[in-house]
């Protein structure tokens, strides 16, 4: 027999045995047991803060964690050689800011939901319960599996009903960043995504110190709902991981090390994201790792929806550098759309104009007209036509009376307490002034008011990744706004300690009974878990009924200690 034919016959064995191999691995990936299915029933919401406990294996495994701040890790266990992963998709009530309250579907009680992490070469199982209201599935963005695993419902497999479970089990073969979200397009809009991250079997080079995941999406609220409206084509909340400026937990790295930024998006726009401060370069997007060659550098970088991009930097500079999306009406919350006057007359601001008048194009009528004012986002609904009728213009107490042209020369009275929308007082800061300020003679200048300059630090979370910041940081953070922080080592050690003493000071104030501590400015009694503000002080910690008292604690804090 000829060399040629036992070269055939041998590779006709070796593809007959794969054949074999191939059947049975298709068959440990057939879709659920629809019995099973049938005994599940949907579960309540969990909060999020205790949803998702971070697998303490992942730390000790040989790749370097991706951090997602503000969204847990998905917890993982050994079975059978196969890292299996519980993946519950669940109504969530969260916060994208302190106070603003928000009902959106994620997962294991987190928005957006937990990251996963695996390594190059794992066999993953993705045990998925549906605890919706509504049929769903989970579709794994950019990862090469069998069809059945895909996700697509109906195509690939059954809709995983209300109170069903499907198992996903295939082997991971790629590395990079990856995602995993509904394929229901409504329920992505809801909230349905999560990260999903593939890490090479050899690391990276050149290696990075610090790994950040982010993911990007958009909202539109009504005022006083807290469903968001997924039919919209305007949004006026935009968040990073959940959150929105300046809640948005900032990212720290200590001076001289090397920063990678993975960032994903899923929403309706695109968002050239910007970092101050520092150049990067483009080292990969959802299909993988970009040859060294073709890494671009820059400092915006066009995130497209359903898309992922990876950056990497030197940390070489010092400061609180902003990474944000660069679109205007994206740093800012609560934005709304205009074409006619800038304020209406005794009318509360209206909602559900179409889309071609929310972009100033007019079939009829006057461009500067009542019916064209200040609008809510486009075919935001019919239901809710007048907002509750308010002053569109932020400014100091006196504002809201009228003003003499002797007043408007500034020689007006302020009142130390400025006074926002609807009279919220915040506190004043010297030389800290609110605009816009409603002044008959700024209005007198064409276009007058534009930018919002105010006091947002009671939107603020108390966490150690904002210790050391400048006073009024929070004034220039809105919307899609986060940062990173790269600090010289002092610096970076006296928060890395302040974040290990935070779960020894939950632990203590629960063994206690929520025992009361005083405000030292104002004496009473405050409870740690519900402090409005707190303040760290040779290293002990001190709560505060107002962020008021912190300031004012700040300043002269020996005063007060007396």
């Amino acid at each position: 027999m000829s060399k040629n034919r036992r070269d055939f016959f041998r590779r006709v064995g070796s593809l007959s045995a794969g054949l074999v191999v191939g059947q049975k691995a298709m068959a440990q990936e057939k879709p659920h047991d629809m019995q099973q299915m049938k005994q599940m029933q949907p579960s309540p919401t969990r909060p999020a803060k205790k949803a998702v406990k971070i697998q303490t294996e992942v730390s000790q495994g040989q790749y370097l964690p991706v951090e997602t701040p503000d969204v847990p890790t998905l917890p993982w266990k050994m079975v059978d050689g196969v890292k299996e992963f519980h993946l519950i998709a669940e109504p969530v009530r969260t916060e994208f800011v302190p106070g603003k309250v928000v009902d959106v579907w994620g997962y294991n009680g987190s928005l957006p939901g937990p990251t996963i992490e695996a390594n190059e070469g794992d066999r993953v199982r993705v045990i998925f319960d549906n605890h919706l209201p509504e049929m769903t599935t989970v579709h794994w963005h950019g990862f090469e599996v069998p069809m059945e695993m895909d996700g697509v419902p109906g195509l690939g497999q059954d809709p995983v009903m209300p109170g069903g479970r499907y198992v996903y089990e295939f082997t991971l073969h790629q590395h990079g960043t990856f995602f995993y979200h509904s394929h229901f397009a409504m329920q992505e809009m809801m909230g349905m995504i999560g990260l999903f991250i593939l890490h090479p079997k050899q690391a990276y080079q050149p290696k990075v110190h610090r790994d950040f995941g982010l993911i990007l999406q958009e909202w539109a609220l009504l005022p006083n709902n807290t469903v968001p409206n997924t039919l919209a084509m305007e949004f006026n909340w935009l968040t990073i991981n959940g959150k929105a400026g300046p809640a948005c937990t900032p990212m720290l790295a200590r001076l001289g090390e090397r920063i990678r930024l993975r960032i994903v998006n899923l929403g309706m726009d695109h968002h050239p994201m910007h970092l101050h401060g520092n150049t990067w370069v483009v080292t990969g997007t959802e299909g993988g790792r970009v040859p060294e060659g073709a890494w671009t550098p820059g400092n915006t970088e066009i995130v497209g929806v359903a898309q992922a991009r990876t950056m990497e930097f030197e940390a070489k500079y010092v400061g609180d550098w902003m990474l944000h999306c660069h679109l205007p009406h994206h740093m800012m919350n609560q934005m709304v759309s205009m074409v006619g006057p800038l304020s209406h007359g005794g009318h509360g601001m209206h909602t559900g104009m179409s889309m071609e008048n929310g972009m100033g194009m007019l079939r009829d009528g006057n461009a500067l007209s009542e019916d064209f004012g200040p609008s809510f986002g486009r075919d935001i609904g019919e239901s809710a036509r007048m907002e509750k009728a308010v002053t569109h213009l932020v400014g100091f107490s006196a504002a809201k009376e009228p003003q003499t042209p002797t007043q408007s020369q500034g020689q007006q009275k302020q009142d130390p307490q400025m006074k926002g929308h609807e009279g919220h007082q915040m506190p004043g800061q010297q030389g800290d002034v609110m605009y816009p300020v409603d002044d008959p003679v700024k209005k007198q200048v064409p276009g007058y008011p534009q930018d919002m300059w105010m006091d947002m630090s009671q939107l603020v979370p108390n966490k150690p990744e904002f210790y050391g910041l400048r006073p009024t940081w929070d004034r220039a953070m809105m919307g899609m706004m986060t940062l990173v922080r790269v600090l010289p080592s002092d610096l970076y050690d006296k928060i890395m300690g302040l974040k290990q003493q935070e779960p020894q000071e939950e632990k203590k104030s629960a063994d206690q009974g929520r025992k009361k501590l005083k405000d030292p400015v104002c004496g009473m009694e405050v409870d740690p878990k519900s402090a409005e503000a707190k303040a760290t002080y040779k290293d002990k910690t001190y709560y505060f009924c107002s962020v008021a008292d912190k300031e004012q604690f700040e300043k002269a804090p020996e005063k007060y200690l007396k």
